[in-house]
């Protein structure tokens, strides 16, 4: 989850439980489309300003209302504006916008409230788009508990371990080929200090459910551990959460990052950057920056899929998808815009004209077929793929969850919840209490949650 830093939830959906880095733009401009001659169709886009958004905005205008006739007004908005915006769209099913980036955090959320559009008879007649192309965890995720589909991907993410090759060789260590937590505990002992400067590992401690609480919940996970049981009991003070916390905690205190109490996301992929951590698990669409032109350690870097103990595999899902408002005038252009930026032929558009590192990846299977793909993704595209592949967002850990949910838990609640119990394990990372005071304040905020469920 690539969440940026330093976020505090102003409503319900104000903060991300993933997304990308963002580049700045200005507030509800019009993009591509919007300045273009008359069309007897128009759809209102609205969406997140990141670069892949950025660059479906410039491609629209010439591709797809040129071959439909739709023309597009996007509204492109920061993060938290955005699902601020959207939140208050939908839910008052105000009308004004036909599509909306969401992520599989909230689609559930959004259509057990009935604001969504189903997209299965859109899918159904339209066989080009091929939905069994899409990976299975996304079309998963995206499914809600009607068992109706509300979302298409736009773009997806797993979690994976990456490491310095160079450094493991100098110093005589072997990464396994799928690690557990203790084998990387080990590694991480050993690498401390491998060259001037450098930690074993990099581990988020920043507050936010989105950016300590996504890698932390997923360690929980294959430890054994849940927030709360199949019947809505919450499990933050039971022996496996409390087990997995503090391995969290002492592993990244005692070899990881300094100041790793304010470090998310960012900041650890600076650290890997610059060279400043040996190893570091985060989201896998942090490899396109590592491995970017210009990076200090591009080709240096290892990837293997995310530690686990007692799980098969432990990585998170996240996806940007596209949601249709139930309130739509136009629900049928609006399919036509998904249909085509989420379709096949988008990427390959994509990749022709501004590059196959900007393909936006991790939903289908068929991108990582795609030769020039494939040979500008070299370094980690399978490790990405088989992490999302694998991901099980309904049954994430050892034993029946009430809510699905990897990284997170698909209520919303969790938004306020999630930000709550990070602050008083981040204090706990920081040295300011034992994790087990703050997992004793945190299971009451969860009991106080799970009460609202139980018998449910």
């Amino acid at each position: 989850m690539r969440t940026q830093s330093r976020r505090t939830p102003r409503a319900l959906f104000a903060v991300a439980a993933a997304g990308t880095l963002i580049t700045p733009l200005l507030a509800g401009c019009s993009g591509a489309g919007a300045g273009g001659g008359s069309s007897a169709h128009s759809i209102n886009v609205l969406m997140v300003n990141n670069p892949q958004m950025v660059e479906l905005q410039k491609l629209t205008k010439d591709n797809f209302t040129k071959d439909t006739g739709i023309k597009v007004n996007f509204t492109v908005l920061p993060e938290n504006d955005v699902r601020d915006k959207i939140s208050q769209d939908f839910a008052n099913q105000a009308g004004q916008y036909d599509v909306a980036t969401l992520s599989n955090y909230e689609i559930p959320i959004y259509a057990k409230n009935g604001w969504l559009e189903s997209m299965d008879s859109y899918v159904k007649k339209d066989t080009a788009f091929d939905q069994q192309d899409v990976l299975k965890p996304m079309r998963q995720a995206l499914t809600a508990a009607d068992g109706k589909l509300y979302g298409e991907p736009f773009y997806g993410e797993s979690s994976f371990l990456m490491y310095r090759k160079d450094v493991f060789q100098k110093k005589g260590l072997t990464m396994p080929a799928n690690p557990t937590w203790q084998q990387v505990a080990d590694l991480a002992a050993k690498a401390d200090g491998a060259e001037s400067g450098m930690k074993g590992i990099c581990l988020r401690g920043l507050p936010g459910w989105g950016e300590m609480l996504a890698p932390l919940t997923t360690v929980v996970n294959t430890f054994g551990g849940t927030w709360f049981d199949k019947d809505w009991k919450a499990q933050l003070d039971a022996p496996a959460f409390k087990q997995a916390t503090r391995f969290y905690v002492d592993l990244v205190r005692k070899h990881g990052e300094s100041g790793a109490a304010q470090s998310g996301f960012a900041e650890c992929l600076n650290d890997m950057t610059q060279g400043k951590t040996a190893m570091w698990y985060d989201a896998t669409s942090g490899a396109g920056s590592l491995e970017a032109a210009g990076s200090p350690v591009k080709g240096k870097i290892g990837y293997v899929p995310a530690p686990v103990e007692k799980t098969d595999s432990s990585g998170w899902l996240y996806t940007w998808a596209w949601g249709i408002q139930k309130a739509s005038k136009n629900p049928g252009d609006a399919w036509k815009f998904i249909s085509w930026a989420s379709g096949k032929d988008y990427e390959k558009l994509v990749g022709e004209k501004a590059g196959w590192a900007n393909v936006p990846a991790g939903k289908r299977t068929s991108t990582y077929d795609i030769p020039q793909y494939r040979k500008e993704a070299a370094a980690f595209a399978d490790v990405t793929r088989d992490a999302i592949a694998g991901a099980k967002p309904n049954d994430p850990g050892v034993q029946p969850r009430p809510a699905p949910g990897i990284q997170f838990v698909d209520i919303p609640e969790f938004t306020d919840l999630g930000t709550k119990v990070s602050q008083e394990i981040s204090s706990a990372v920081a040295g300011r209490q034992s994790v087990d005071d703050a997992l004793k304040k945190a299971q009451k905020l969860a009991e106080a949650v799970g009460k609202k469920y139980e018998g449910s």
